[in-house]
């Protein structure tokens, strides 16, 4: 058999073989690494196009005023079903503007049933950063988060810039699974001026029982 061929063949049966992609402690569901696009399946809630950009790899949204309950650029889409097991939902979030405003924020939020119900964020409060829930301290310009939810409940996880181990900032109850979605979403931005917000490597990992 041609050399050429054989090594073809035998690459396209490795391929063929390999396993979908697997995290440390789960299995990879979902994951969008900004490259580009957006992934299929993502949905803005009240979009803004002028507000967010795709650049370098990464998605940056321009943080504008707002609340939780009128957030504009909030980048949703559907979660699993969290009755069928334990999913973490993870991504690195950077202040490309340090934070000014009193409660300007940058994280994951968590809708059910249409309603925010639930923040993983860093957020600036009297004067600090902070990861809420918790409120534990945050210094780095960068901050991994991971919110792990389950029919039960949610473990709220950050590591300062991507390194070393998760450590939980908080835990609590869930209502129970209905119309899950999970957010990107940024808010209380300064009203005098333009700061961004950048997501880096989303991913939605299933962990193993």
């Amino acid at each position: 058999m041609n050399r050429l061929l054989l090594t073809t063949w035998v690459l396209t049966g490795l391929v063929l073989m390999c396993p979908p992609a697997t995290a440390n402690d789960g299995q990879v569901v979902f994951s969008d690494a900004f490259d580009g696009k957006l992934a299929e399946g993502w949905s803005w809630l009240r979009e803004n196009p002028d507000a967010w950009r795709i650049r370098e790899g990464g998605l940056e949204i321009h943080v504008e005023p707002g609340l939780a309950h009128n957030v504009k650029n909030a980048l949703l889409r559907k979660a699993p079903d969290r009755s069928q097991g334990t999913f973490a939902y993870e991504v690195t979030v950077t202040n490309l503007t340090p934070p000014v405003v009193q409660f300007e924020q940058v994280g994951i939020t968590w809708y059910n049933n249409g309603r925010p119900i639930k923040k993983l964020v860093k957020e600036r409060i009297d004067g600090d950063t902070w990861i809420i829930p918790g409120k534990v301290p945050m210094k780095a310009k960068s901050v991994q988060l991971r919110l792990i939810v389950s029919a039960e409940g949610y473990i709220a996880q950050f590591r300062p810039d991507g390194k070393g181990e998760f450590q939980t900032a908080g835990k609590g109850g869930l209502p129970a699974p209905g119309d899950d979605q999970v957010s990107l979403q940024c808010y209380h931005g300064p009203t005098d001026t333009e700061h961004w917000m950048r997501f880096d490597d989303f991913r939605i990992v299933k962990l193993e029982d």
